[in-house]
């Protein structure tokens, strides 16, 4: 589970890098760059959600071991 997690992190921040490249800077809010800001959040999100499950499962191990 942890490595499909990191496997699903490193993939979202790959589509963050590209995404980033297909921005136009001069007007980021029309056609392609639009798209291309709103996936870019996603992936963020996507990363963030991973994390706290990573996060998640690793408070469950140490309470499990607790008891």
């Amino acid at each position: 589970m942890r490595f499909l997690t990191y496997l699903l992190s490193v993939l979202a921040l790959g589509i963050i890098v590209f995404n980033c490249t297909k921005i136009n800077f001069d007007t980021p809010f029309e056609n392609d760059s639009y798209t291309a800001i709103i996936t870019a959040i996603a992936a963020g999100c996507a990363i963030l959600i991973l994390t706290i499950l990573r996060v998640v499962k690793k408070i469950d191990r140490t309470v499990k071991e607790k008891s």
